[in-house]
């Protein structure tokens, strides 16, 4: 699934998934990104390594060393 910084994921479940084990869900990242949700379109802040869209409630997730840049957060689904 995820072998430290050099791992990748396949979906966006097992994003989420691996920062949930990780325990880093609920804390806050170094720099809030600024997204798009690709659900509905909102754009909102992402402020903790899983975040969820105010709007539509699409969960989207990054892991900690890869939260540097917009294009790795990856959508895990609605209420997910």
């Amino acid at each position: 699934m995820h072998d430290g910084c050099g791992g990748s994921f396949e979906t966006g479940q097992q994003v989420v998934d691996k920062v949930r084990t990780m325990g880093f869900a609920e804390q806050a990242m170094p720099m809030p990104l600024d997204i798009k949700c690709e659900e509905c379109g909102t754009d909102f802040v992402m402020e903790t390594f899983e975040s969820v869209c105010p709007e539509c409630e699409m969960v989207y997730g990054v892991v900690p060393c890869h939260a540097f840049d917009v294009a790795n957060v990856a959508s895990a689904g609605k209420k997910y």
